[in-house]
This record gives C-alpha cells, sequence and structure tokens, in this order.
C-alpha cells in the first residue's frame, strides 16, 4: 500500500499529521508527502506545547508523548522533499481568457494524465489539519482534482479537522456539487472554533514572533470560517454533518471518504484508514 499525505505549508497540527501517518507506518504503508508549492511543512508551534490549553475546550490537547513524537518527526528527513503540488496538476484557466475552450481542453487533457498514470500508483490520500489547512489546502483547486481523481479510482480519501474543508469545495466544475454531497461527515464543529488565536505560521509566514505563540506566528483572531456550516451546506439534505460534540472521539467512513473532527480523533483516523484499506470497512461510526 501507498498513501499520499497533503500538508499545508502554513501549519500543520502535530498530532493530525503523525495520528494517521503512525497508523500507516505501522501497517507497512509506505508514505509520500505533497505540499502546495513543494515547501517542507512546518508543525505549529502550539501543537508541540503541553501548557497550551485549548480555549473552547478550556484544557490542554496535547500530550507529551504525542509533543514528542512532533518534534521527533520535524527533525527528520521525511518531510523534507515533498511533492509539489503546482508542479504536478495544472493551474484552472480563467473563464474571461480569450482561449478558454482550448484552455480548458489542454487542461483536463493534463488532469487527465495524472489521475490515469500518477494517482493509480497511490491507495489513498490523507489531507491533514491544523489553521493553516484554511490557507492553502482548502480552496486549492489543484488539491480538488487530486481529491476527485482518488474519488474517480474509488481510493479512500481521509480528511482531519479543518483539511475537511477541502472536501466540500471539491466538486464536479459542470454540476456544482460538492463531492460529499448526500455523504456522513465529521469535521471542527463550531463548540471548537476559537474567537482568537487561530494563526499560521511556516516557510510562507512573516515574523510575528511577539504573538506569543511562536516564531512567525501570525494570528487571526477567529477561523475563516465556520466550518461545521460549511460542512452542513456541502453534504445537502441527504447526508449529514455529525459532530460527536461531548464525546471524545468523532471519526466516520462513509466510503469513499473518512473524516475526523480534530485533534483527539486523529489517531482514530488512521486506524479507520487502515480498516479501509486492509478489511474493506465502508460505513462507520453513523
Amino acid at each position: 500500500m501507498k498513501v499520499l499525505f497533503a500538508v499545508s505549508e502554513w501549519g500543520y497540527w502535530g498530532e493530525e499529521l503523525v495520528g494517521p501517518l503512525e497508523a500507516c507506518d505501522q501497517a507497512g504503508y509506505e508514505v509520500e508527502f505533497v505540499t502546495p508549492t513543494g515547501a517542507r511543512p512546518t508543525p505549529l508551534a502550539v501543537s508541540m506545547n503541553t501548557d497550551y490549553a485549548d480555549p473552547p475546550q478550556g484544557k490542554a490537547v496535547t500530550s507529551a508523548e504525542m509533543a514528542r513524537k512532533t518534534r521527533d518527526l520535524d527533525a527528520t528527513d521525511r518531510l523534507d522533499k515533498p511533492h509539489d503540488l503546482a508542479g504536478w496538476l495544472p493551474e484552472r484557466p480563467y473563464p474571461s481568457s480569450p482561449a478558454y475552450l482550448r484552455d480548458s481542453e489542454e487542461y483536463y487533457r493534463k488532469v487527465e494524465r495524472v489521475v490515469t498514470h500518477d494517482l493509480p500508483a497511490y491507495d489513498a490520500l490523507v489531507i491533514v489539519g491544523g489553521s493553516g489547512a484554511m490557507v492553502d489546502l482548502a480552496n486549492n483547486q489543484r488539491l480538488h482534482e487530486l481529491i476527485l481523481g482518488f474519488v474517480r479510482l474509488d481510493r479512500p480519501v481521509a480528511a482531519v479537522c479543518y483539511g475537511v474543508a477541502a472536501l466540500a469545495f471539491a466538486r464536479d466544475p459542470l454540476r456544482k456539487l460538492s463531492i460529499i454531497r448526500g455523504k456522513r461527515v465529521t469535521g471542527h464543529p463550531i463548540d471548537y472554533d476559537y474567537h482568537d488565536g487561530t494563526g499560521f505560521e511556516g516557510p510562507h509566514a512573516v515574523d510575528g514572533s511577539n504573538s506569543g505563540f511562536g516564531d512567525g506566528y501570525v494570528n487571526f483572531g477567529p477561523p475563516f470560517y465556520p466550518l461545521e456550516y460549511i460542512l452542513r451546506d456541502a453534504v445537502g439534505p441527504e447526508g449529514e454533518f455529525i459532530g460527536n460534540v461531548g464525546h471524545v472521539e468523532s471519526v466516520i467512513v462513509d466510503h469513499p471518504f473518512i473524516t475526523a473532527r480534530s485533534t483527539e480523533s486523529s489517531v482514530g483516523c488512521g486506524r479507520a484508514l487502515v480498516d479501509v484499506l486492509g478489511q474493506g470497512l465502508r460505513r462507520y461510526g453513523w
């Protein structure tokens, strides 16, 4: 088995990468990484801070073990040379282009080549969460095409926390409906959203070392959007958003999608992914 992990360049939450990655490693899967421009991803400093209390939950959410695993992973060379998504998939042409029809033909020709020649080498896609996913994964049309390609090949797509937003926005450009229309999904609920402290860091972030969160950290206050509302609209009346607020874990499998609510569900996401790939699990958590 080979699994592709899509990771933000604006800060990923450590456990939301480590959880599914560790499950893949233990199962003996080969893992490759892809970032929007091929830059090395950076873990959010708060996701390695065992003293940081998650504001809406009123408690620390990072264990000493997970903080150590995040630091250890970051210290290796595993994340040094991720695939460059921008160099892998083309940019969608603007409809205002005078050569729009020809540009579209060329665009879909290139996408078709990726789907038929490259993606069959992978058995699953994992979209890692963290606040950075809001910046360069959620509305990344190249990532949307990647998701559509995996769905077309009937390969599972797993997403954690804010990474689930990319599933909501990925859609057939002709039907204009989300790829998760009619599905059961979970994700970061409104109850877990910050009022302040939603921030980003990484190779593209400006210096924000005076924020108190970490070097290069930029605080944008609340999240850009309430993910729960986005997901409720995306699944439509035939689907369902399942927050499982009040429960320790929320992982939903509605083939081909595996969605995990937030940090605490990351290990469960990895467990579900292995069950989907190894045991043919198609429905779980609803």
